[in-house]
């Protein structure tokens, strides 16, 4: 999933500025999971910016807090029009790809971003979400006991660890476990430390998007 993190609110009201109605929407994908960004944030967002402190040079915006399925597909935002009447800006709790998928169907309104994407990972316990993934567009897990080294190495080794590894740690700290013991103990774990033995070439990161934006499409794709 995409895991986000709220902005300051001291950050939030100053793009706010000038505005007197805006639309609070919150999403109900990721960022409910990680609970930065669903129904219930994005009532207490709006909650808390319509307190006077954070608005020193004017009054607080009128808010209305609205929440979609997903903001990432044109088709359910186009379904939400139309938008509130008098609405002159939207507060967005998506990840960035949902404020930006927002301002493409609303041009020109100006829709603003109240979190900070931050990586794509998972929960590993009630209230932690740990990155799991850089989305590197290819995909080496089935060689590394399901672990990623790219993501979860300082360094996205890709042959092994490094000589700052010391019992079973980053040299980055004892709170950070190294992915490369984290593969090896994985593969012991299911009898093949073999995979260990190939030598990896130099990896193609053409893949990851150094060309710019990546795309993808499928056919025979329609809305439900």
């Amino acid at each position: 999933m995409i895991v986000g993190d709220l902005k300051t609110f001291d950050e939030i009201a100053g793009s706010l500025a000038g505005f007197e109605r805006v639309l609070v929407l919150g999403c109900g994908g990721c960022v409910t999971v990680c609970r930065a960004g669903g129904d219930a944030e994005a009532h207490d967002v709006a909650r808390e910016l319509s307190h006077p402190r954070w608005f020193s040079r004017s009054a607080p915006p009128l808010f209305e807090v609205r929440t979609i399925e997903r903001q990432c597909e044109h088709d359910l935002l186009r379904a939400f029009l139309p938008l509130p009447e008098g609405t002159q800006a939207i507060l967005s709790l998506a990840c960035g790809v949902g404020v930006q998928i927002v301002a493409d169907v609303f041009e020109p309104l100006p829709v603003l971003p109240a979190l900070s994407t931050t990586f794509l990972g998972g929960s590993d316990e009630p209230g932690v979400w740990r990155e799991k993934c850089k989305g590197c567009g290819d995909c080496l897990l089935a060689t590394t006991g399901g672990v990623c080294p790219i993501a979860l190495c300082a360094k996205s080794l890709l042959n092994g660890p490094c000589g700052g590894s010391h019992d079973g740690h980053c040299e980055l700290g004892p709170d950070i476990p190294c992915a490369w013991v984290r593969v090896y103990r994985r593969l012991e774990a299911q009898g093949r430390l073999d995979l260990l033995d190939e030598v990896r070439g130099t990896r193609d990161w053409r893949k990851a998007g150094y060309r710019g934006p990546r795309r993808r499409s499928r056919t025979g794709v329609a809305l439900r």
